[in-house]
């Protein structure tokens, strides 16, 4: 395969999920805000942080609200990671790979864009912003499933499975960050008591709530959330599921190629890291400290999968 059509399938898929969690990421924003209202300036800020946005809404815009940052985050063209842009991107990288996809991907794809384009084109009220973000999942989950169900299990599912966890991982490092930035957003506050009413925001926001209780109950402790979150293997958004899927589409990329890259080497070593981990001493660490390395390492990653299989001659 070409790295070109390598690169546009990882892409393709990085930026579908990334469109679904943006719209996760300002439902959590939305959620900690309720619970706030005296701060909801500073959790909106706190989002536009974990969304790597911050710095461009505040070259736009002189004061920090829910719907202008919900405009921002959703559809402003001057924000290359808005869900618009986002979506365009995808279907531009779908059509430069077209003959690598089967029908129903494309028409998935081609209908999420469509179908979002309306939605997206004025700005969302208060009142529209659940039916809004729950397009969103509903659409990139409809491309995955196409994905799941029609595509031929050899390196073009490789790379758009690689795309999906790297996205995911780095999502979810960063809903968990939302919290550090809302409850602990100075050195003084950390060892404070958590609010686990917050916490749950977190569960939801992933769609974790019911996975959680079935194995943990009714237990709401901040260090079960965690430990769900970034080291149990059963939870579809969780760190250690998805690097265990990173690594298993790495290796089946090594064996069609019949060459150990250094990808690889990186992969196995955020896995151990995971594999080592207990939330004590990612607590004792620090959370936010232990997500920023990981956040450090999953971009190393990608980067590095870009030059071993050469998406850019």
């Amino acid at each position: 395969m070409l790295g070109k059509t390598a690169g546009g399938l990882l892409w393709m898929f990085r930026y579908l999920e990334r469109s679904e969690n943006i719209a996760r990421l300002v439902e959590t924003g939305q959620r900690i805000a309720l619970t706030r209202p005296d701060r909801a300036e500073n959790e909106w800020l706190s989002v536009l942080e974990t969304a790597g946005a911050r710095q461009g809404f505040e070259a736009e815009h002189d004061e920090v609200s829910a719907e202008a940052v919900t405009d921002w985050l959703l559809r402003a063209e001057g924000n290359s990671s808005s869900v618009m842009n986002c979506i365009e991107m995808a279907r531009m990288n779908a059509r430069m790979v077209r003959t690598a996809l089967t029908r129903e991907v494309w028409e998935a794809v081609n209908e999420c864009w469509m179908t979002l384009r309306d939605e997206l084109a004025r700005k969302v009220t208060t009142k529209r912003l659940p039916h809004v973000l729950g397009v969103v999942r509903q659409r990139s989950a409809f491309v995955r499933g196409t994905l799941h169900g029609t595509m031929l299990r050899n390196e073009i599912y490789d790379f758009a499975r690689l795309g999906t966890f790297l996205e995911r991982a780095d999502a979810t490092a960063r809903l968990l960050d939302v919290k550090y930035y809302v409850l602990l957003p100075t050195s003084a506050g950390i060892g404070s008591r958590l609010d686990n009413a917050q916490w749950e925001t977190i569960l939801r926001s992933v769609s974790a709530e019911g996975a959680f209780r079935m194995v943990h109950g009714r237990t709401r402790g901040p260090g079960d959330i965690a430990r769900f979150l970034i080291l149990d293997g059963r939870m579809p958004r969780s760190l250690a599921f998805c690097y265990n899927k990173i690594g298993g589409n790495l290796e089946y990329l090594q064996r069609d190629h019949g060459v150990r890259m250094p990808c690889h080497d990186l992969s196995d070593d955020i896995c151990r890291k995971l594999e080592r981990a207990t939330i004590e001493s990612i607590f004792e660490e620090g959370l936010h400290e232990f997500l920023q390395d990981f956040l450090t390492l999953n971009s190393g990653l990608a980067a590095q999968i870009e030059r071993d299989y050469r998406f850019v001659e």
